[in-house]
């Protein structure tokens, strides 16, 4: 019993990232920025979101971004805040224009050419059928006569 314990608490760790003291007395300014928060990877732990993490670091976003919200900053506002002090790299679904564009359409892009390539490589191997020279076949007969 006590192993299922400690396995619910060890899975649920992500659910107390937030911690109360941090946590807004407006239910409207703490659901903003709770769903802020989500889009907002930790520097630490790469892939985590900030509302997830319990690293210092994301406490300390956390905390920004409130007090962000507090001083009446929109979404929009917000979150420029934390991309100019921490760069694109802080967004979980960073923006798809400008240069990230040519980042998002080189994986496909590549995927489509490595694909053809490999089809053409294949026809080709197919429509060549490689013949054997006449000495070649004359040592092949050899060997099936023996």
């Amino acid at each position: 019993m006590r192993w299922l314990a400690l396995i619910v608490v060890l899975l649920a760790t992500p659910v107390w990232a937030v911690e109360p003291g941090e946590m807004l007395d407006d239910p409207v300014l703490e659901d903003r920025a709770r769903a802020l928060s989500q889009g907002l990877r930790c520097p630490v732990c790469r892939n985590e979101s900030i509302d997830e993490s319990n690293a210092t670091l994301a406490k300390e976003l956390r905390i920004v971004l409130r007090e962000r919200l507090v001083a009446g900053d929109s979404d929009r506002e917000a979150l420029d805040y934390m991309v100019a002090r921490y760069g694109e790299f802080v967004l979980l679904q960073p923006d798809t224009r400008g240069a990230n564009l040519i980042l998002w359409l080189a994986a496909p892009a590549l995927l489509i050419v490595a694909l053809g390539v490999g089809w053409t490589t294949i026809r080709r191997k197919r429509a060549t059928p490689e013949t054997l020279t006449e000495a070649e076949q004359a040592e092949l007969d050899k060997i099936m006569r023996s």
